[in-house]
């Protein structure tokens, strides 16, 4: 039976600094790093692959704008997986150790992506690559729903905790390293003729990511177990029904980090996939240009991975919170100057929007964000209350948010107000569930209950 208190061992703020690795903090911070530029490398390329080629290879029978509809609901599905992955992989997570779920997702969602640089097109196989397509974005998807919660879960629990902000947010730089490497292959990509895009070079960041596979699981292969998942063994707090438990003590926490994430994961679909579509439509504001968003974005991945750690260090200093609901303020009052400013034509002025937008907006949500979630959640069930919050989050606002857009998008002549007003509301969602978010900086993650 679940007994909500704190364990005998309970560690002073100083201990806890005391007891740190700092080999297994390295190793922790690197093996989560390569996780996420791996799950982001996959990400960019993916939503950069919907929004620029995959209507065309995949949907090409149902015109341009039913091509991206269809594009983007594939993105959507593999959304729509994370919260089963997140609640398998969760499980798992909780009753039997954090490392072992980072081996099994990294090889899921790597696989995954190298087997869609080998699919078939609409061309040489009809529908059959659409089925593949959906199958495999699938698999992505469920690996991808415990990657995050449990890099989050992993080096938050090995952090000394008076620096747990700017240990946590350094696997985040991952993020952009990943979206770097997926937006700057995609734009270079661009540089070649159509024909060569759309006949076989769209297939290389696919194919590419094996390399990121076999080093990231060389490296997470020697890690050890995080202390707090240690401890509960040692004194068998490990609970059989993580998820259960969950639902029972953890499901205020759960909606606050759902609310939370609304608006810096719904931001970053909006400025990494759908803004890009909206540039190189037809009748867009640079028809046909599939290298003004990708360069856009591999400029804001740049920034983003300096201004990530930056926010993350500074909620060590003022407190999560505080950051956090300045971060979404900000986001919202910057919503619709932003989208209008795009629709000038100034490729100067799309390119600053897109760093502000990404680097400051959503960044601001995700630096507190990182340690926040996982300081939430008691010792028993954190890797699955944070892969919940997380997983059911993307599927609303990730996972809908370019197909909801691109709906929009056509239903209203492609008017730029669609994204702003898109981004504007889910910037406000997050900053008003930072006013029923507890502060947690500096909370003990040996304890069994949660922040309160």
């Amino acid at each position: 039976m679940l007994v909500i208190t704190r364990t005998n061992a309970k560690l002073s703020a100083e201990a806890d600094d005391a007891v740190v690795e700092p080999d297994q903090l390295r190793r922790a911070t690197l093996a989560s790093s390569v996780g996420s530029a791996l799950e982001y490398y996959d990400f960019y390329i993916y939503g950069l692959a919907s929004a620029l080629i995959f209507g065309p290879l995949f949907f090409k029978p149902l015109g341009e704008s039913g091509a991206l509809i269809a594009s983007f609901a594939t993105y959507g599905v593999g959304f729509a997986a994370r919260p089963f992955g997140g609640i398998f992989f969760g499980f798992i997570g909780d009753r039997f150790g954090r490392k072992m779920v980072l081996l099994l997702t990294i090889g899921m969602m790597g696989l995954a992506s190298f087997a869609i640089g080998l699919l078939p097109t609409f061309e040489q196989a009809g529908m059959l690559g659409a089925v593949l397509l959906v199958v495999l974005r699938i698999i992505q998807g469920l690996g991808a729903g415990a990657e995050q919660a449990g890099a989050t879960t992993l080096i938050s629990e090995v952090a000394p905790r008076r620096r747990r902000g700017f240990f946590a947010s350094l696997p985040f730089v991952g993020i952009q390293l990943g979206t770097l490497l997926g937006a700057g292959t995609f734009a270079v990509l661009q540089l070649s003729n159509d024909g060569a895009f759309e006949a076989w070079l769209w297939r290389v960041p696919f194919l590419a990511s094996v390399v990121l596979i076999v080093v990231a699981v060389f490296i997470r292969l020697r890690l050890k177990e995080t202390p707090v998942f240690q401890e509960l063994e040692k004194h068998k707090n490990v609970v059989k029904n993580p998820v259960g438990q969950l639902w029972k003590h953890s499901k205020k926490n759960v909606l606050v980090g759902i609310g939370l994430r609304m608006g810096e994961n719904g931001n970053s679909s909006i400025y990494s996939a759908l803004l890009i579509s909206f540039l190189a439509m037809k009748d867009g504001i640079f028809p046909g240009d599939k290298f003004i968003g990708p360069v856009g974005l591999l400029i804001a991945a740049g920034f983003a991975a300096v201004m990530v750690v930056t926010f993350g260090a500074l909620s060590d200093r003022f407190g999560r919170v505080r950051i956090y609901r300045y971060g979404a303020l900000f986001q919202a009052v910057f919503a619709i100057p932003a989208f209008y400013l795009v629709t000038l034509g100034n490729v100067a002025l799309v390119w600053a929007v897109m760093v502000v937008g990404i680097a400051l907006g959503v960044q601001s949500m995700l630096g507190p964000q990182c340690p926040l979630l996982p300081e939430l959640f008691g010792s028993q069930y954190r890797f699955t209350g944070v892969a919940m919050s997380r997983e059911i989050s993307a599927v609303l606002a990730g996972g809908l948010v370019p197909l909801l857009g691109a709906i929009f998008l056509a239903a209203t002549g492609n008017s730029w107000v669609v994204l702003a007003v898109y981004s504007l509301i889910l910037a406000l969602i997050s900053f008003v569930a930072t006013f029923f978010t507890p502060e947690t900086a500096g909370r003990d993650l040996a304890a069994l209950e949660d922040a309160k």
